[in-house]
């Protein structure tokens, strides 16, 4: 494994572990009843994946330029199922680590409370009384939240399903389409710009119908019309349908990139 690779397989790790830890910032705005602040606090975190992705895409760009360039290169794909296999990893670890987090964000959204200063809290955070916070904080998620699992009458299915497919598009949106440079070289511009279509359809069902229903969940969790643990529950089926998601963009990438060619060429 190259630098390259490594970068790219580690900037797709961050931004789908970001991504994963935002139920941890939704629990811990429940728990302090300040839900504007824990979701201010994790925006600051949304930038450092926002960052991730911009270099991203020109890594996997260049990569396929070098394939097309050196004819013997036949490990391509196989790049591209480490890259997604980072993807689902990073969902499991950010899983696995949401109880940490949600305890590192109630202290983070009480202190901001107090000292409504951003840049002075993550300084804090660095100092070694906040590394023994830190610590302090480590839970890993408990095993009854697995196995008391079911699928009752007020199970979001739903929602489940659309969380799953728009994380198996936004996944593999990107991948597919500069994948789809090196199956016809010729149009590899016009394959990695229909990118932005796919990922606009997932960008659609996560934003406009999936987080509004989280949102309202969280509220109805607020003032109490929804208990704390059908609101965990939820959580742990929208993680779920995550990884599952991440798992399923494995089996769309070839399929979605020779979609993207022919519509490449027909457009």
């Amino acid at each position: 494994m190259d630098i390259q690779l490594s970068a790219i397989i580690i900037l797709t790790f961050v931004i789908h572990l970001i991504g994963t830890l935002a139920y941890a910032f939704r629990i811990a705005g429940i728990r302090t009843g300040h839900i504007a602040i824990a979701f201010a606090l994790f925006n600051a975190m949304v930038l450092v994946s926002r960052t991730s992705n911009s270099f991203q895409a020109p890594l996997l760009a260049k990569r396929v330029e070098s394939s097309i360039l050196d004819a013997s290169s036949t490990h391509l794909h196989w790049d591209f199922a480490l890259i997604l296999a980072a993807a689902s990893v990073a969902t499991i670890v950010g899983g696995l680590m949401i109880p940490t987090v949600q305890r590192i964000a109630t202290g983070a959204v009480a202190s901001f409370k107090k000292r409504r200063n951003l840049a002075r809290l993550m300084l804090k955070a660095l100092t070694p009384r906040g590394a023994s916070v830190v610590m302090q904080s480590v839970a890993l998620p408990r095993y009854q939240n697995l196995t008391t699992l079911k699928v009752s009458s007020g199970f979001p299915a739903i929602y489940i399903g659309m969380n799953f497919a728009a994380t198996a598009l936004w996944t593999v949106g990107v991948l597919s389409a500069i994948y789809a440079g090196s199956l016809d070289p010729d149009f590899r511009v016009t394959a990695s710009s229909l990118s932005a279509v796919i990922n606009g359809v997932a960008t659609i069902l996560m934003f406009i119908l999936i987080d509004p229903y989280l949102a309202g969940l969280t509220d109805d969790v607020v003032d109490g019309s929804v208990s704390q643990s059908h609101y965990r529950q939820v959580l742990v089926w929208m993680v779920l349908s995550r990884l599952a998601g991440t798992i399923l963009a494995q089996i769309l990438l070839v399929p979605g990139a020779k979609l993207i060619v022919l519509v490449a060429r027909w457009i």
